[in-house]
């Protein structure tokens, strides 16, 4: 059920909406030696996104992505996946990407590179799973934009490394990030967050 929030009008009145679902991207590694653990969380992890009443939103790609679009879809969420190419058969031939488990492809004909802006500005939430340097780059933007962003600790990859990364990079964007190793407990200290205060960043939220 959407919740109904009241927000001030540009005369002061204050105006009634019902609240739309929030759009989670699930970021990580999509090939590579990847852990059955690592899949199971990925699982996991979607399968919480669409208990919790939110959309799940993926590059389209195989891997840990994949696992979080199967996660989510048989728990009945809906599931958006931004496709690097511009039509179903180069998504799947061309870049040798699944379309199962996915209720919409957004075709964006912008490659692997290209796509992961629309990715990033696609998301309320953006959460890191695993991740080599594509999700690095995914990461780099969602930080730069000052996205909320959840990292899915226990998964390997550059998850490993984002403190590190965050104190070189020492820039202040507005971005926020959380750390959890357990998906239900990151999902939801993430929507609850957003809900309080990510929800007006970047211009307001501070780091």
């Amino acid at each position: 059920m959407k919740r109904t929030i009241s927000y001030p009008d540009d005369l002061g009145y204050h105006l009634k909406k019902e609240e739309m679902k929030l759009k989670i991207g699930v970021m990580g590694s999509a090939s590579g030696k990847l852990p059955r653990e690592h899949r199971r969380l990925a699982f996991e992890l979607g399968r919480v996104i669409a208990e919790e009443g939110c959309i799940t939103i993926t590059g389209a790609c195989p891997g840990l992505p994949l696992e979080a679009a199967r996660g989510a879809s048989g728990a009945g969420g809906l599931v958006i996946g931004i496709s690097p190419g511009l039509s179903e058969w180069e998504h799947v031939n061309k870049y040798h990407s699944p379309v199962q488990h996915h209720d919409v492809l957004i075709f964006t004909g912008s490659g692997l590179m290209g796509r992961e802006v629309v990715n990033i500005r696609s998301s309320d939430i953006v959460i890191i799973v695993g991740g080599r340097s594509g999700t690095l780059g995914e990461f780099s933007i969602a930080y730069d934009e000052g996205k909320l962003i959840g990292v899915l600790q226990g998964t390997g990859g550059i998850t490993s490394e984002i403190r590190d990364i965050i104190d070189i990079i020492k820039k202040k964007t507005g971005a926020k990030v959380i750390y959890n190793a357990d998906p239900r407990k990151l999902v939801r200290e993430l929507i609850v967050y957003y809900r309080r205060e990510h929800y007006k960043r970047p211009s307001v939220h501070h780091a």
